[in-house]
């Protein structure tokens, strides 16, 4: 017959199983980074125009900026105005049903926008909303 040690037998009651409490820690991880939204940025301060018709938008998922010196940025880079449409066309893939929203400062060109929103248009984004200040 076997002997066994009784200082081994009380260290092994002693461990505790911690899988299946790191499972959960990391599953509710998951769901939380899934779950959260994120605050998209231009990448550029911008001096939005008061309008009185103002409304909100939720839930746009493509944000192009002017600046008052008439650069174009899009998720914090710099754009040139011949690779809106190409910018636009990589993040309509990522959201097909996202709408898009121009910042334009109240010192940029106005021929600028209207530029900037037919290359936005011409990806096929239907839903393009100028951004302005509440008066």
């Amino acid at each position: 017959m076997a002997r066994r040690n009784i200082s081994q037998t009380a260290e092994d009651d002693e461990d505790v199983n911690v899988t299946p409490l790191l499972d959960i820690v990391f599953i509710m991880l998951i769901f939380f980074i899934v779950t959260s939204t994120f605050v998209k940025e231009p990448g550029v301060e911008i001096d939005r125009p008061g309008a009185v018709s103002a409304s909100e938008r939720k839930l746009a998922s493509i944000i192009v900026a002017i600046s008052d010196e008439d650069e174009i940025w899009i998720n914090k880079e710099r754009v040139e105005l011949e690779e809106v449409k190409t910018v636009v066309e990589q993040l309509r893939r990522e959201n097909p049903k996202g709408t898009a929203v121009v910042q334009a400062d109240e010192e940029s060109k106005t021929r600028l926008l209207v530029e900037v929103v037919n290359q936005i248009r011409a990806t096929g984004v239907t839903d393009v909303a100028v951004s302005t200040e509440d008066v």
